[in-house]
This record gives structure tokens, sequence and C-alpha cells, in this order.
């Protein structure tokens, strides 16, 4: 099998810009190229299955038990001729300063896979050597191959800044990408904008295939790349079914301009435990897909579209309808804002929401809420039981009145903190809170949501 992870010296250097790239150039070539991201995040993955025609995977240490990353990275990657996984932050930045929890290199290390190191030259020249050297040198468990230099200005820049890392440090540079405005990918306050907000052009992904095949040696990194492993043997699965259940629940899921996030392998654990997985659009869908037993709205941006999605009153009303009858609905960050009363958005404008939960949301640039977190559900709901715990994340601009104890979700401990807080609300079938969850970090939450909706409609 062939692996290869992208990894940065920190956030900024270009890391989603090669390995989307890579994706396209080695797809384009015949591969079956298998994307992932390590870390809690929607946006980034969502270029790389544009580039690859494939869905992308999240590799995540800390949300998921090892054995449960070693299990999805196994079962994708089966599939593919070459698997690259894309790095989050720096290298060896994680959830803490403690060791290497939640890191593109545990994952690395996990998975043995060798590391392209992306180093932004720009204004610097021979300390990159002292970077890489040190980068290197700081866990002999991660194994630094090769590195690609962004950002230089032109060959006396590699004369300064390359040639003394393959002097010094004995790393190859294997790219060489110069200051290519074009290929600047467009961002907002939670990072790239998803794709699923409209395709990015054809033109950029042409763009930026033909600079990675111009900057790039391929085929070197192929062979970097071929070092992967030996990866652990999979055992029986802990996540999945010895065979996918027949399909006893159709489950509607929320896709659409306004909500997009969802880990591809917590769809994949829904279907294989039973769940024909039937998407629709609050935006522009005036009724629910027939015969559904529940219903999942995940995260994205409502507040960007919460004037449409006011508007569509016929979806509101069968949104309403469905708790009434008791279809389980589990709303996630956007689709927890979504299923309040009202959502004021960046320019103060108030837009009625669904109201199925007793609360209001509003944007605020000048509050980032962002962190992994340690929950504990304090009611039985559709997803878990009382009482079971679960890790997640949370990434939000907005705010909102936080929950009354007696119709809290969760009991959350927040990293050096004494005390826990409350967040999110149920309500009769209705579950929702701002924290994500992938499914594979607890082998009962699909199979549990799944029961909850199967006959319910």
């Amino acid at each position: 099998m062939r692996a290869i992870v992208i990894a940065g010296v920190h956030s900024g250097v270009g890391k989603t810009t090669v390995a989307t790239g890579l994706m396209a150039a080695y797809t384009r070539r015949g591969l079956r190229v298998q994307g992932f991201k390590v870390g809690p995040d929607y946006i980034d993955p969502s270029y790389h299955t544009a580039a690859t025609g494939r869905p992308s995977r999240t590799l995540d240490s800390w949300m998921l038990p090892k054995e449960a990353v070693i299990e999805l990275f196994l079962r994708a990657a089966a599939q593919a001729d070459l698997c690259v996984i894309e790095g989050v932050m720096g290298l060896f930045d994680g959830r803490t300063g403690e060791r290497n929890a939640g890191s593109t290199a545990e994952i690395a290390a996990l998975l043995n896979v060798p590391v392209l190191l992306v180093v932004d030259a720009w204004k610097i020249a021979r300390s990159a050597a002292a970077i890489v050297h040190g980068y290197r040198s700081f866990d002999p468990a991660v194994r630094i191959e090769g590195v690609i230099l962004n950002r230089l200005a032109g060959e006396g820049h590699f004369r300064a800044a390359g040639l003394p890392i393959e002097e010094e440090t004995g790393v190859p540079v294997v790219g060489r990408l110069g200051r290519h405005d074009e290929l600047t990918l467009p961002e907002r306050y939670l990072g790239l904008i998803p794709v699923t907000e409209g395709p990015v052009a054809r033109e950029y992904f042409a763009a930026l295939e033909t600079t990675i095949v111009r900057s790039l040696d391929l085929e070197r990194i192929l062979r970097i790349a071929e070092s992967a492993g030996p990866l652990p043997e999979r055992g029986a699965s802990a996540l999945f079914p010895p065979e996918p259940l027949p399909p006893r629940a159709r489950i509607a899921l929320a896709r659409d301009r306004a909500f997009s996030f969802y880990y591809e392998d917590s769809l994949d654990l829904l279907r294989a435990w039973g769940a024909e997985l039937v998407p629709f659009s609050p935006l522009d869908d005036r009724a629910l897909p027939e015969g559904v037993g529940g219903v999942y709205i995940g995260g994205g941006f409502p507040e960007l579209f919460a004037a449409d999605l006011a508007a569509n009153t016929p979806m509101r009303e069968a949104l309403r309808a469905a708790a009434a009858r008791g279809l389980p609905i589990y709303l996630e960050c956007g689709g927890y804002m979504y299923g309040g009363e009202r959502l004021t958005d960046a320019e103060g404008r108030e837009h009625a929401m669904l109201g199925l939960l007793p609360f209001s949301s509003r944007m605020d640039r000048a509050r980032l809420t962002l962190g992994y977190r340690e929950a504990r559900a304090l009611r039985d709901g559709p997803i878990v039981c009382a009482g079971q715990r679960v890790r997640a994340h949370e990434f939000h601009w907005s705010t909102s009145e936080p929950p009354a104890p007696e119709i809290a979700a969760w009991s959350v401990a927040i990293d050096g903190a004494e005390t826990e807080r409350c967040e999110g609300m149920a309500r009769g079938s209705v579950w929702g809170s701002y924290l994500h969850l992938h499914l594979g970090s607890d082998p009962t939450l699909a199979p549990r949501f799944v029961a909850a909706c199967t006959g319910a409609g």
C-alpha cells in the first residue's frame, strides 16, 4: 500500500493546496486516490472529494480510539492505490501541548506513514534547514522523508533555502512552489469556503494540478509513499456489523448549501447498521422525504442562509410535524441553531427558525468557541443513553443562552476548568447541541440511532 502524510511546520503553509493538488494530479494519472484529513475538519475534505471523486475520510486520534483510527483507515485504504493524508496545524500540534495527542505526528506514527513536510520559505533561507533538522529529530517515530518548499522567490532562493536542507539534514526537497496568488483558496471565518456552497471553478483545479505537476517530483513522492507500513493487521471490526444489515430505517439527512458537515465514516456506519440515508434540503425542499423514521441535521452555515431557511415555511412546518409525531431528530451545531426559535445573523437581522428547542442563537464575531470536549449525556436520547460519556468537538462563532438544567442534553468538561457546564437541549424526541460527534468514537452510537429511527415513521 502507498500512503503519504502532507504536514506543515504550522498552519497556513499551504498543506491543503499541496494535498489537494497531489490528489488531483495522481487521480488524473489514473490512480484511485483516497484523501484523508487529520483532526475535526469538514471543509478541507470537501476539496479532497472534489479532486478525487471519492469521499474524504477523517482521522482523529483524540476523538476516536486508536483501534478505530486504524480500522477506518485500513477500510478506506483497501479500495485505493494511493492514500494522501492532509495534516492539521503544525506537525506536532494536537489537543494540548502535552505529547502528540490528536496531532498529525500521532497519526503518522500510528499508521507508520512517511511525512512530506511543507515549509513556508517566505523570508527565510538557510534557516529552513534548521527548521527541518528540528522537526526531523523531535520524534524518532515520525519519519520525515521529504520537504516541499512553498512561496519560493526563484532559483536563487532555492539555492539559499533548499540546498542547505538537503546538505545538512539529508532530507530531499521533492517540491518547489512559488508565490501563486491564483492558487489561494477562498476563506471565511471558519476556514475555507466549502465546495458544497458552489463548486470550486474547474479552472482552479486545472491550474492547481498543472502547478503541482510542474513543481513537485511526483515519481519520487510515489516511491516515498511505497515505504508506508507495515501497518497493524485488521482484526474483527469493533465498529461495523459482520455483514451490513438490510435497510430497516429511513433517515432524512439534511444536505445542501446550509448543512454539509458530516463525517463520511459516520454515514457509512449508519448505513451498515441498517439506515437508508435520504438526502433532503431544508433550503429548497418543501417536505421531508416520504416514510422517514428520523432526521439528522448536521453542521454548516445556517447563518448565511437564514433568510431562505426562514422563508421555507413548508419545510419548517414539516419538521415541526415530524417532532410532534415523535420522530427522532438529531441536530448538531448549525443544525442546532436551525432547531432553535430565532437566529440573528452577523448583520443583526433576526430570522425565525424551527422552534423545536427553546433558545435563540446570535452570531458573535468577537467570541470563538473552539476545542475538544468530553461530555456526559444527562438524559436518554436517540444517539446516547443517560450517563454515557463521549468525546466531541466544538467550533462556532455563534452564541446562545445556556440551557435550563431540566432540559440540558450534556454536561461538558472544559480543559482547565474545575466545573462542568450544561450544553445543548433535549425535548421530546429532539436532541441538539453545538457538539460535533464522530459516530466511530463509540461503537454504540450508530446502531442506537438506527434503532431509534426504526419504525418511528
